[in-house]
C-alpha cells in the first residue's frame, strides 16, 4: 500500500511521519538539530545539520512504518529561517534563524518606503523575514552577500535537497519575501529601493502553490532517505500555517494558535482587511482566492523553559512538579507580571527591540510564583495577539491550539481562563506533519484539493473551558500586562540601541 511521507523542520529539530491513505500515522522518526546564539538577539543553525536530521528521522519513520512504497512528500519549516548557499549549494554561512532579530534597522527601513506590495505585510517587512536579513548580510557581510548564488528559505532548500530543483513555495515567497501572486511576481524594483537589487536573482525563480506537485525526489535522496515509491514532492510552506489544512480546513473565522517555542496565529480570510497590527493579509498564501492572516509571538513556550529549566535550575523531569506547585496557586495573588518579550514582539507592536521582564519581585517571592506569572505572561501575550485581530476586522469565532502546549495543563488553562474563550485542543502533538500529508496527498494526486484533503484528515478535538471565577483577576492582571509594557518601552530601546550593543557610549 502507498503512503504518504511529511517532513517538519522544527527549532529545535527534524520530524518525520508515515501517514496511509486514510489519515493514520503508520510511523514517526526525529532527530536534533543545536542552535548557536553568537551575540543577544541573534539565532543561527547548519543547514547541513537540517539534512542530517532530517535523513534519521525519515529513516526512522520508514523503518517504523514497514518501509512502504512513498506516493508523495510534504515538507514544512520554520520560517523566516534562510540559508545562505553558493553556486553547489553549500553554506556559506550560518543559517539565520525565524527568531534571529538582527536585521532591526533594515526592517525599520522598510516601512519608510513606499511600495504597493507592502500593504500586504502591514506596510513594512518584519524583522523575521528574508528581504530585511538578505538586506543586513548585503550591509554587514557583503563579501558573502556577494558570492552568494542562492538566498532561500529552508523550506526551498529542503525541497532542493529532495528533488534537485529550486522551487519556492509561494506561501513563503507571498509571507516573507513580498512576492505579489496577482500583479508583478518578485518586485524586483522594491528590492533595488531597500539596496538588494540582485536578491530577485538568489530567491527561487519558480514559484509553486501549496500542494502542487514539484518533482519525484531525485536519486541521490532516495539513497540517503531509503525511500522506495513515486515519492512525488509537492508544494509545502510555513509549519505553522499549514496548520489549517490539519483542523479539517481553513474556513472564516477559524484561528488555529501553534504552541511551541514560539507562538504563530494563523487564519484566513475572504475579504482582505488592512490592520497595521496583523502580518498580511497575504493574497492566496495558502488557497487561490482567499488572503491569510497572521499574528504572533515571538517567545512562547521558550519563556516558560527559561523559567523553569535555566532560572530556576529544573530539569525536564522535574519540571512538572513545578508546574503541578502553581497550578495549587490562585492566579495574580502572587503579584508578579511577566512580560513575554524575550526576543521582542512580532505581532500586534510588531517590535523587535522589545525585551522581557520580571517585574514585582520581592525577598518572598518563590519559584512556583515566578512560573506562574510567566505562564499567565504568555496568555497574556495571546490575548494580546487575539485582540489585534478583533478590533483589525479580522473574524474570531472558533480558536484552535496545538502543540507543546497541550503538554502543560496549567498553561492551557490559563490561556482558555485569560482569552475568556473555549479553546479547541487538536488530539495530536505535531499538526504540521498531518498538514503535510494532506499537501502530500494533493501532490500525488489522491485528492483533487487542498479542501478535500484537509476534510478527510481532520483529528480528533476536545475543548478546554474558561473559568469564570478567574475572569476578574485575570482582567486586572491583563491590564498591568499592557500598562508594564507601555512603561518599559522605553527602557528596552534604550537597551538594545545599535550603538550599546557595539560598544558605544
Amino acid at each position: 500500500m502507498s503512503a504518504f511521507l511529511a517532513l517538519d523542520l522544527g527549532t529545535e529539530g527534524a520530524r518525520a511521519a508515515v501517514y496511509h491513505p486514510d489519515g493514520t500515522c503508520a510511523g514517526a522518526g526525529e532527530d536534533s538539530y543545536p542552535t548557536s546564539f553568537p551575540r543577544p538577539g541573534w539565532a543561527e543553525q547548519n543547514p547541513d545539520d537540517w539534512w542530517r536530521a532530517s535523513v534519521n528521522a525519515v529513516r526512522a519513520a520508514l523503518e517504523e512504518a514497514g518501509n512502504p512504497q512513498v506516493a508523495g512528500v510534504g515538507v514544512a519549516t520554520t520560517a523566516s529561517t534562510v540559508a545562505v548557499l553558493d553556486r553547489h549549494g553549500r553554506p556559506l554561512r550560518p543559517a539565520l534563524l525565524w527568531m534571529d532579530a538582527r536585521a532591526s534597522a533594515e526592517s525599520a527601513l522598510t516601512a519608510r518606503v513606499e511600495h504597493p506590495v507592502l500593504r500586504y505585510s502591514g506596510r513594512g517587512d518584519a524583522v523575521e523575514w528574508l528581504v530585511p536579513k538578505a538586506m543586513w548580510l548585503a550591509r554587514n557581510e557583503p563579501g558573502v552577500y556577494r558570492e552568494a548564488a542562492r538566498i532561500v528559505e529552508a523550506v526551498d532548500y529542503v525541497v532542493w535537497r529532495l528533488t534537485g530543483r529550486w522551487a519556492g513555495s509561494r506561501m513563503n515567497a507571498v509571507c516573507k519575501s513580498n512576492y505579489d501572486p496577482r500583479g508583478a511576481g518578485h518586485p524586483h524594483d522594491l528590492y533595488e529601493l531597500l539596496g538588494v537589487g540582485d536578491l530577485g536573482a538568489k530567491v527561487p525563480a519558480e514559484i509553486v502553490p501549496v500542494g502542487d506537485p514539484i518533482a519525484q525526489v531525485c536519486a541521490a535522496a532516495r539513497a540517503e532517505l531509503g525511500l522506495t515509491g513515486p515519492a512525488v514532492v509537492a508544494s509545502g510552506g510555513i509549519d505553522a500555517h499549514l496548520s489549517l489544512l490539519a483542523l479539517g480546513g481553513a474556513r472564516e473565522g477559524r484561528v488555529s494558535i501553534v504552541c511551541g517555542t514560539s507562538n504563530a496565529f494563523v487564519t484566513e480570510i475572504a475579504e482582505p482587511v488592512f490592520p497595521a497590527t496583523v502580518w498580511g493579509p497575504y493574497p492566496d498564501a495558502l488557497r487561490t482566492g482567499h488572503w491569510l492572516v497572521e499574528g504572533g509571538q515571538v517567545s512562547a513556550g521558550s519563556v516558560l523553559a527559561w523559567a523553569g529549566e535555566r532560572l530556576m535550575g529544573r530539569t525536564r523531569a522535574e519540571i512538572g512538579g513545578l508546574i503541578k506547585a502553581a497550578a495549587a496557586l490562585p492566579p495574580v495573588e502572587h503579584g508578579l507580571i511577566v512580560l513575554d518579550y524575550f526576543m521582542g514582539n512580532r505581532t500586534p507592536l510588531r517590535d523587535p527591540r522589545l525585551r522581557g521582564a520580571v517585574l514585582g519581585l520581592t525577598l518572598a517571592s518563590t519559584p512556583e510564583q515566578v512560573y506562574r506569572a510567566a505562564v499567565e505572561g504568555v496568555a497574556y501575550g495571546t490575548r494580546q495577539v487575539i485582540d489585534s485581530f478583533t478590533e483589525g476586522g479580522v473574524a474570531v469565532e472558533e480558536i484552535f491550539v496545538s502543540g507543546g502546549i497541550r503538554h502543560n495543563e496549567l498553561w492551557l488553562q490559563t490561556t482558555a481562563d485569560v482569552l475568556g474563550r473555549p479553546i479547541s485542543l487538536a488530539g495530536e502533538d505535531n499538526l504540521t506533519l498531518r498538514a503535510c500529508s494532506v499537501i502530500a496527498s494533493v501532490g500525488a494526486g489522491r485528492h483533487a484539493t487542498l479542501d478535500e484533503a484537509a476534510a478527510e484528515y481532520a483529528p480528533r478535538l476536545r475543548v478546554v473551558e474558561p473559568q469564570a471565577a478567574h475572569a476578574g483577576a485575570y482582567r486586572h492582571g491583563y491590564a498591568d500586562y499592557l500598562a508594564a509594557t507601555a512603561a518599559t518601552t522605553p527602557v528596552a530601546h534604550r537597551l538594545t540601541a545599535p550603538d550599546r550593543l557595539e560598544g558605544g557610549s
